[in-house]
């Protein structure tokens, strides 16, 4: 059975989608630490990170990068963390948070945001990628 985020991909669940290449595709968490909170993922599905091919791992990271420098540049923040944990969804996930204190890294602080403000971050962040 295909994870959300195999849905996400696609196309089965709406998102406010970042990034998309042949490989790797990014969109932004619904339930963010900060605005701007953004998930990278395979398009392979894979539980695990350690799992991956080595291509794809350094592949994903490079990806990861990418959106990442683009949301540094598009989201006011003190800088953009990564992590992996991925107990929720069996689909490797990269997280990347703007971070302004470390409460935004802890999980347990979530920001709430109306549809038109996701779209105005994901159009802010898809700017600074080009």
């Amino acid at each position: 059975m295909p994870t959300i985020f195999t849905k996400i991909i696609n196309g089965e669940i709406p998102c406010y989608k970042i990034a998309e290449d042949d490989d790797f595709f990014a969109f932004l968490d619904i339930n963010p630490n900060a605005a701007g909170h953004t998930l990278c993922i395979p398009k392979k599905e894979v539980n695990k990170i350690l799992d991956l091919d080595e291509a794809t791992y350094m592949g994903l990271m490079a990806f990861s990068r990418k959106v990442g420098k683009a949301i540094e540049a598009a989201v006011p923040c003190e800088r953009v963390g990564i992590t992996v944990i991925g107990l929720e969804v069996p689909h490797v996930h990269v997280h990347l948070i703007p971070l302004h204190t470390m409460k935004n890294a802890t999980f347990q602080y979530k920001e709430k945001l109306e549809p038109s403000a996701f779209e105005e971050i994901a159009s802010k962040i898809r700017a600074a990628l080009k």
